[in-house]
């Protein structure tokens, strides 16, 4: 089912139930920087990750640190699998398929995962589970942005959760709750050196969002398509695995590529699992874009283009040349906050205001990351959306 027929469905239960009709927005958030208030949860710790280390020990520091979250999550989506199959043989297909699914799956990612199922004592085919779920359950907001300077910022929303369980006495979504402590900061080292940084979801191996200092900045919003990411992963798990994992080519590009260039090439050109959106910015001016992908090919590159005053390029999880659905439109009021903000007045600053406007903001957002590719920095926070608050 696609999720605009879920997003009607869902509309129809909130107006019948609750009297509440979509969607809820509010004028443009300002002062809202450095994060204080209701909406902001907390910070996010630092952990470093060594890829000098074998694969399968990378991890055992922060998952030790995060081990109870961990085992927290995964109980709560089997607790969601076993509402929808009472007899409990969902997660045991999981725990009998998914462990064999591991080995298919490209170096390093196999024995990274295997090492957090022996760190987290969690069974295997969960670890690959929770693994999975975000090629298909991951609905943000992404923007990179170029100042009057010449300076590029680049911000994001990661929400995830919809459908996923939700939580009538706090009114939230239960799994994007259970998210919010396993959100770390990732300091990627070789030889003792930065590689990329990226914020993540601790006992994720896949990347969405992450910087290479000094050289570019990388974000990825699913693109919903009936040939989508179901598909893809059914057919790896089948043995058709021409395609690459989205969150694995992310972090390929992150450690890997040399040069904006190269990380837009990389992006746009590899067969995918999944369709998706690739919000890139690089470390001059005009360097920032949202390639639209299918599985097979780029679709569509949409560039900063400041002779047309394209000073900024913003994505939700609908392709910019469409109309998104009325009952989940992020991008109009994003884009009105940032063309009050100015590019003038474009800053990490501004840029978290309108990344706290709702329904910018809403119930299923987890964090909030800033990047500012000239000083390498990248900056997240935890965030809460206190009623009056869009579902999504």
């Amino acid at each position: 089912m696609g999720r605009s027929v879920l997003l009607v469905l869902m509309a129809l239960f909130s107006v019948t139930t609750t009297q509440f009709i979509p969607p809820y927005t509010e004028d443009c958030r300002s002062g809202m920087y450095p994060p204080t208030g209701p909406t902001f949860k907390g910070g996010v710790p630092w952990y470093t990750v060594d890829l000098d280390s074998p694969p399968h020990k990378r991890w055992t520091a922060l998952i030790t640190d995060k081990k109870t979250d961990l085992v927290n999550m995964i109980q709560a989506i089997k607790d969601l699998a076993n509402a929808f199959v009472p007899s409990g043989r969902l997660i045991e297909l999981v725990d009998i398929a998914l462990p064999v699914v591991v080995d298919t799956l490209p170096y390093p990612f196999s024995d990274e995962i295997k090492g957090i199922a022996t760190t987290s004592g969690v069974p295997l085919g969960e670890v690959v589970l929770f693994n999975i779920f975000y090629e298909v359950f991951t609905v943000c907001t992404s923007v990179v942005a170029e100042d009057s300077n010449g300076e590029l910022f680049h911000g994001r929303n990661l929400d995830f959760g919809l459908f996923l369980g939700w939580d009538m006495k706090n009114k939230s979504w239960i799994i994007s709750e259970k998210l919010k402590p396993l959100v770390v900061n990732i300091d990627f080292t070789r030889n003792n050196k930065t590689v990329f940084k990226s914020t993540n979801f601790a006992g994720y191996v896949g990347m969405l969002t992450g910087i290479k200092p000094h050289i570019f900045t990388l974000t990825m919003n699913e693109r919903f398509s009936l040939d989508g990411g179901y598909i893809g992963i059914l057919e790896w798990i089948l043995g058709k695995r021409d395609g690459m994992w989205m969150s694995f080519l992310t972090r390929s590009v992150l450690e890997n590529a040399t040069s904006y260039e190269d990380a837009k090439n990389r992006l746009a050109q590899t067969k995918l699992l999944a369709p998706a959106y690739f919000i890139l910015g690089g470390n001059q001016t005009g360097q920032g874009c949202v390639i639209t992908r299918s599985r097979v090919l780029s679709l569509d590159i949409w560039e900063i283009d400041l002779k047309l005053g394209r000073w900024y390029v913003l994505e939700t999880n609908y392709d910019h040349w469409k109309e998104p659905l009325f009952l989940d439109d992020r991008r109009t009021p994003a884009m009105k906050c940032m063309n009050q903000t100015t590019q003038t007045n474009i800053s990490l600053k501004t840029m978290y205001d309108m990344l706290s406007t709702k329904p910018v903001l809403n119930k299923l957002t987890t964090y909030t990351t800033l990047m500012e590719v000239s000083k390498g920095t990248l900056e997240s926070y935890i965030r809460d959306c206190p009623d009056p608050c869009m579902p999504w």
